[in-house]
């Protein structure tokens, strides 16, 4: 199952963090980023993608080093929608800030610095939608049931974990919700 599947059944699940208001959050913060920095969906949608493969590769670096309760603790603290450069600092040295802007810039065609900038907002908005498969009521280090971020770390790179198409497909449930919830 992808990773906006796992989404989907979390917001279906009442017994799940998510929710459709949490989802049009995270989407209205990366539109509203992208908007303020001139940048068209595709673009954002790329960078979202590759802010999601390093998001991604750092946290299995720190559940090998750390366990899953440090994964746990990293999510709760850094996630949201706000800008938070301690999230961007908790999970990437300032080398891999870098690479992670040029790859970015690489596939756009966008300043490496103005994707830098996105960072402190990305990296906590990409933490939140992780944090979504969460069950309520539960421990923070209770890794073991967040179908979300399992998903996500435990992919085998089939291609089916891809934070920015997530977010996309987030953008076509939420405007399908409304049309149906006009009717």
């Amino acid at each position: 199952m992808g990773l906006f599947d796992q989404v989907l059944a979390a917001i279906d699940n009442p017994d799940r963090q998510a929710n459709t208001d949490q989802l049009g959050q995270l989407l209205g913060t990366v539109q509203q980023l992208a908007s303020n920095k001139g940048i068209d969906p595709s673009a954002t949608q790329t960078i979202t993608s590759v802010v999601g493969q390093y998001v991604r590769s750092a946290l299995q670096q720190q559940r090998a080093t750390g366990g899953n309760e440090q994964i746990a603790n990293i999510i709760e603290q850094f996630s949201g929608t706000g800008a938070n450069p301690a999230a961007v600092e908790a999970l990437f040295s300032p080398q891999q800030q870098q690479q992670l802007s040029q790859d970015a810039a690489q596939k756009t065609g966008l300043n490496a610095d103005t994707i830098k900038s996105m960072l402190p907002i990305l990296t906590p908005v990409i933490l939140n939608l992780l944090q979504s498969g969460k069950q309520t009521g539960t421990a923070s280090s209770s890794l073991s049931s967040n179908s979300v971020l399992n998903s996500f770390l435990d992919s085998d790179a089939d291609g089916d974990v891809d934070i920015g198409d997530a977010l996309s497909f987030a953008g076509r449930f939420m405007i399908g919700k409304t049309r149906c919830n006009q009717f």
